[in-house]
């Protein structure tokens, strides 16, 4: 069993990811439900929609799981960094790729998770590799992170749903 401080920031990650939040969904939960014509709604030109979210999310979860293992850059899932355009039309393909995007999101959030489990106290206080933040600070960011873009989609999901 990981040590406490460990833990601590495992709950936190989960809570923030899978819920149950007490502030309100999670970001697992706002994706409930969410049609990938639904995600791929914009609210205004360059604004970003629910879809790109969830990638943005994974990619963060992805690059700090990066940093705290010390790996190079260029492992994700896509080429680039940040912010991945999804332009999706109506057809079956989209729904796909929307579902697909949903198990990478996932699947990095329990990558991360993983070598979260796998720190020593010690090393929470420490920068990273080749970074100046903590590993305590990257591991909280991204639950902060996930409770932010939760909020996002859940008023996303309402403009869409009140069209």
């Amino acid at each position: 069993m990981p040590p406490r401080q460990i833990q601590s920031l495992l709950a936190l990650l989960n809570e923030a990811y899978a819920g149950p939040a007490w502030h309100g969904p999670c970001l697992h939960g706002s994706l409930r439900g969410v049609t990938h014509r639904e995600a791929s709604w914009r609210p205004a030109p360059g604004r970003h929609s629910i879809w790109e979210l969830t990638v943005h999310a994974a990619y963060w979860k992805y690059a700090v799981r990066r940093r705290l293992l010390g790996e190079k850059r260029g492992k994700f899932a896509e080429p680039g960094s940040n912010w991945f355009e999804r332009q999706p039309g109506n057809d079956g393909k989209s729904a796909k790729a929307w579902r697909r995007d949903l198990a990478l999101l996932a699947r990095v959030h329990r990558e991360l998770c993983a070598a979260v489990s796998e720190l020593t106290e010690a090393a929470l206080d420490r920068p990273s590799r080749g970074g100046r933040h903590t590993p305590r600070r990257m591991i909280a960011g991204t639950a902060l992170h996930d409770a932010y873009h939760a909020g996002q989609i859940q008023l996303l999901k309402r403009l869409v749903r009140q069209r």
